[in-house]
């Protein structure tokens, strides 16, 4: 990066907020793609660490007077490689714009900067009796912007949905430098285009988010777990299909072969305790009361019932409770070393039992495994491909691409949650009609005429 933009961002922040060192960049280059899959980043970029809005609007005035691509990192959690710099850029680091900058109970709102972590967050509001957020994609280190310009879900969108649920607003710096601010503590607001929407899912390559105004929510007292196993897999997908039917809506409902669950137990030095099956149900009920509590567990474990299910194991002590989650959130460190590539393609929830048996019979053909792991109840499926003798096997490629073929035949998306970034922009043109695309291309133009947020993002 060249000496007088170093000396331009120095002016804008300080000097202890910007850095080209090489040593001290290295962990601002990669989020948490598996390493095979990786983009290739830039060796030559600079990161700048703003503390105020006005400062990032300097910045982006400054890039756009250069045309130096920009890219923001938040939390660096994302699994689709969205914050590594591939061009000479500027790095924008969100990390000390942490500032809570009020819980509005009376609204039921929240306004935080776009540096705030998801656990800075839940730790703010058990200060407040009663209240709390419910989005939660897996890693609490993860940052408002990030979670907001990638749209997080997780575990618990069958019940809560994903962001772009509870964002009422943000305020923005669009590229040129002029800030934003869209949406409010409002309802109801039907005045013009929903810009904020737009910008939600972005991935970084419209403007730079750097606040967000959040829905929070009365916080439920009651909470239990199911452990239901089943002989098959198809059982356990026809049970979260009728559970749905049935009204009674778990806060989460997991599932993975009980291979994984097994394995991650063992792993942490725990024992899973369903014996029998091949497949589990990992089901998280949160009530308001203890009566509904109990009712819910009644019907949902008369729903298992009736579809095959062996014998149920219930957690309501909060150890335990606890116990069982560590084991489904951990099973990626149980795995990691086995896999070259991994997916989050969803379908309609309906089509999860056959898209399941198509992935399942993939390996099969090609004398391979694949880990299932899914967010069962809202459609989403996570598998992966595994390295052959520790590479990537020749027939990866091909492999990927009929898997995609199997989602689409089931009306489903190449990415639920985790985003397109930049490993799946080619993959993009195999979902996306030519139009679509199109008119995406037109709206990045009109947001970003030079192209310098995140250029190789998405589109």
């Amino acid at each position: 990066m060249r000496e007088q933009i170093i000396r331009e961002l120095i002016d804008i922040t300080g000097p202890d907020y910007v850095t080209a060192d090489r040593e001290q960049i290295q962990s601002y280059i990669f989020d948490q793609v598996e390493e095979t899959y990786r983009p290739e980043p830039s060796r030559d970029f600079v990161v700048v660490k703003p503390g105020r809005t006005e400062e990032v609007s300097q910045i982006m005035k400054l890039a756009s007077r250069e045309k130096i691509p920009v890219v923001v990192r938040g939390g660096g959690t994302g699994l689709a490689g969205g914050c590594t710099p591939i061009y000479s850029s500027i790095v924008i680091s969100m990390e000390r714009m942490n500032r809570i900058v009020e819980i509005d109970a009376d609204n039921m709102m929240a306004v935080l900067e776009a540096g705030v972590t998801l656990m800075e967050l839940l730790t703010e509001l058990e200060k407040y009796e009663g209240l709390s957020f419910p989005v939660h994609p897996g890693d609490e280190g993860a940052q408002m912007g990030g979670m907001a310009v990638t749209n997080a879900g997780g575990a618990r969108a069958v019940r809560h949905g994903v962001m772009r649920k509870h964002i009422m607003g943000v305020e923005a710096v669009l590229p040129s430098g002029e800030v934003l601010e869209l949406g409010g503590k409002l309802i109801k607001n039907n005045a013009g285009y929903n810009l904020t929407q737009l910008l939600l899912g972005s991935e970084g390559t419209l403007a730079v988010i750097t606040r967000v105004i959040l829905k929070i929510y009365p916080k439920d007292k009651y909470s239990a777990t199911i452990v239901a196993p089943f002989p098959h897999f198809e059982n356990a997908c026809r049970a979260v299909m009728d559970i749905l039917k049935s009204g009674s809506v778990p806060l989460a409902v997991e599932y993975m072969d009980k291979r994984l669950f097994v394995g991650t137990a063992e792993m942490l030095g725990l024992e899973w305790q369903a014996k029998e099956g091949d497949s589990d149900l990992l089901i998280i009920l949160s009530e308001k009361t203890e009566e509904q509590l109990y009712n819910s567990v009644r019907e949902i474990n008369e729903i298992c019932r009736k579809n095959s299910c062996l014998e149920t194991l219930f957690a309501g002590k909060k150890r335990e409770q606890d116990e069982l989650l560590l084991v489904r959130s951990q099973h990626y460190e149980y795995i990691k070393n086995d896999i070259c590539d991994s997916f989050d393609m969803a379908v309609p929830v309906s089509q999860v039992p056959a898209f399941i048996g198509d992935l399942k019979h993939l390996a099969e053909e090609y004398h391979t495994g694949t880990n299932v792991i899914a967010h069962i109840a809202d459609g989403n499926v996570h598998n992966d491909i595994l390295y052959v003798d520790g590479k990537i096997p020749n027939y990866a490629a091909e492999l990927k691409q009929r898997m995609y073929d199997a989602c689409f035949s089931h009306g489903g998306t190449i990415t639920g949650e985790h985003g397109v970034g930049k490993i799946r922009v080619n993959d993009l043109l195999r979902q996306k009609d030519p139009a679509e695309l199109e008119l995406m291309r037109g709206i990045k133009k009109v947001f970003d005429p030079d192209n310098i947020m995140n250029p190789g993002t998405v589109i």
